[in-house]
């Protein structure tokens, strides 16, 4: 057993004395606290690998001990290990080797939930809703996804072998198809959204998304465009050089897009538009929410600061940090947030301070009162620290307990994939919509289904009922809370009749989704989009659009 451990323990003490001679040549207590505690570190390991009670698996040890010690750090400063970097590198380039389908486990059974155009998945007979059984001989039934994933992905040119079930066929179907290099576009879909009003969803900031951002706008203006969408709602973000990259297209060659800075100051840069812009005079609105993040950030909240454009939607998530990637030993990586970035009025977003802890461990947000305020370059006040405020707010609408059940429970996905097998065809994604009829055929169809939901009001009742237990108060309050529940206790039937509208709404989208893939997806949810809907009035109002901006005749 020693033996089998050797070269690990030897190890440690090795690097450790490197790192202590390299220490003692930069005088200061700093380096000598380094270097001790690597050497504790070193001599643990080797104790609890010669006398724990059972067998410790190096590296099971070490990778808990590493991510312990990042997590106290922050949430994106990660250790690598050779394993893991093709996921990473999925991450920054939207490219691996696979099949090309999205795979979600809905009720304990894993289903495809999106298979990519053009790729192995769909072009091999793969569908939305197929159940997945085996993976090259693997019972993968009760498999997460991650691991379904894993066998999934491969070499490009090699072969997997997938079995399924399908909807309305009684025997499991085996599809082999051909693994490819994967590469997932990072503008899923542009058009038009309403006359003249071009629209383009960006959903990556991964390499090209410069590229496919200024290709889709160079489009849409050849096709009419007049005014444009950037939408950046539920983009986490990605590469720096990308945000710049995309920004440069509405922004002047030369203006500063975003600055860093971190600890090592020979790091710290200023990045500006290299490139010529698409075009810097087109009115332009940015649509965000709280997923908006990181590289979405700076696009936006660089737009803002230029008043190049109006941005409609929710808060930013308030990322204002920046991560590298630092060559570790045995082909692993350190990704280590190295520094901050700030926009060109001078504001940093960064809503969550790390180094500062409450007492439950749990990482403090940054409070508005130590907010400070900046100015655009119109002299419109904006504010650092929390993300980005949008110019017109939007709260998109709750839905409904009902609503909220009926997708949770897969019921939404199953009809949709019910629908599909008993319609050949339906029409245009962004025209579809379930008449009456139709709409009664799912009511119908949900009557042998579990679909029950507790509503707000009566959780809220519940607790009433718990806490006056608690408090010892007398029977009659008890009794006036549970008629008050009685009374208020929901109908599932008539709540399919009242959130009729919504309902129709997801199951439209999912519909769609069956014949037209992603990009119906997003087109069929442009109707009931009310962000959308602002951003489209706000482009139609030039005096209100200029107004938001400040603007003058001299602009």
């Amino acid at each position: 057993m020693w033996r089998k451990y050797k070269r690990w323990v030897l190890a440690i003490p090795v690097l450790t004395t490197a790192i202590i001679l390299f220490s003692y040549t930069n005088p200061g207590e700093r380096y000598f606290e380094i270097a001790k505690n690597l050497d504790i570190f070193a001599t643990m390991f080797k104790e609890v690998n010669a006398y724990y009670v059972d067998e410790v698996n190096p590296n099971t040890f070490m990778r808990a001990g590493i991510d312990a010690m990042l997590s106290s750090l922050d949430p994106y400063t990660n250790y690598i290990p050779e394993d893991d970097i093709e996921d990473y590198r999925f991450m920054t380039t939207n490219q691996y080797g696979g099949i090309g389908a999205v795979i979600g486990r809905y009720n304990n059974v894993n289903r495809v939930i999106m298979p990519y155009e053009g790729f192995p998945a769909y072009e091999g007979g793969l569908r939305i809703g197929d159940e997945l059984i085996q993976v090259d001989g693997f019972d993968v039934v009760d498999k997460n996804t991650s691991e379904i994933s894993k066998l999934l992905k491969g070499q490009a040119n090699t072969e997997v072998t997938i079995q399924i079930k399908r909807y309305g066929v009684k025997e499991p179907i085996a599809l082999t198809l051909t693994r490819e290099k994967i590469t997932i576009d990072n503008v899923p879909y542009y058009g038009f959204v309403s006359e003249g009003v071009g629209y383009i969803k960006l959903s990556d900031f991964t390499t090209s998304a410069g590229k496919e951002v200024s290709k889709a706008l160079t489009k849409l203006k050849e096709d009419g465009a007049t005014k444009i969408i950037l939408d950046l709602r539920e983009n986490p973000g990605g590469l720096l050089s990308e945000a710049v990259n995309v920004t440069n297209i509405f922004i002047p060659r030369g203006k500063e897009i975003v600055s860093t800075k971190g600890k090592v100051s020979d790091w710290n840069k200023t990045y500006s538009g290299l490139n010529n812009p698409v075009d810097t005079e087109i009115p332009l609105v940015v649509m965000t929410d709280q997923r908006s993040a990181s590289a979405s950030e700076i696009v936006s909240g660089t737009i803002q600061d230029y008043d190049r454009g109006v941005l409609v939607g929710k808060k930013t998530f308030g990322k204002g940090l920046v991560q590298a990637t630092r060559p570790l030993s045995y082909n692993s990586q350190l990704k280590v947030t190295t520094a901050r970035y700030y926009i060109p009025s001078g504001r940093c977003i960064q809503a969550i301070n790390y180094k500062e802890r409450n007492e439950d461990g749990s990482v403090k947000r940054i409070p508005d009162s130590l907010k400070v305020e900046f100015k655009t370059q119109n002299g419109r006040v904006v504010y650092d620290v929390g993300g980005i405020d949008p110019d017109i707010p939007v709260e998109p609408g709750m839905l409904a307990p009902i609503t909220i059940s009926l997708m949770s429970k897969g019921l939404i996905f199953n009809y949709a994939t019910h629908y599909y097998y008993s319609h050949e065809s339906i029409g245009p994604a962004a025209d579809f919509k379930l008449t009456d009829e139709e709409f009664a055929e799912f009511i119908t169809w949900l009557e042998d289904k579990d679909y029950d939901y507790t509503t707000r009001v009566e959780k809220t009742l519940d607790d009433l009922i718990k806490l006056s237990k608690e408090e010892k108060f007398n029977g009659m309050v008890e009794e006036t809370i549970a008629e008050l529940k009685k009374e208020i206790h929901h109908n599932k039937e008539k709540d399919l009749q009242k959130f009729q509208d919504e309902i129709k709404s997801a199951l439209e989208e999912d519909i769609v989704s069956r014949y037209y893939l992603s990009k119906g997806l997003i087109e069929a949810s442009f109707d009931d989009d009310a962000q959308l809907q602002d951003a489209i009035q706000v482009l139609n109002d030039p005096e209100r659009y200029n107004q938001l901006l400040a603007k003058t005749d001299n602009d």
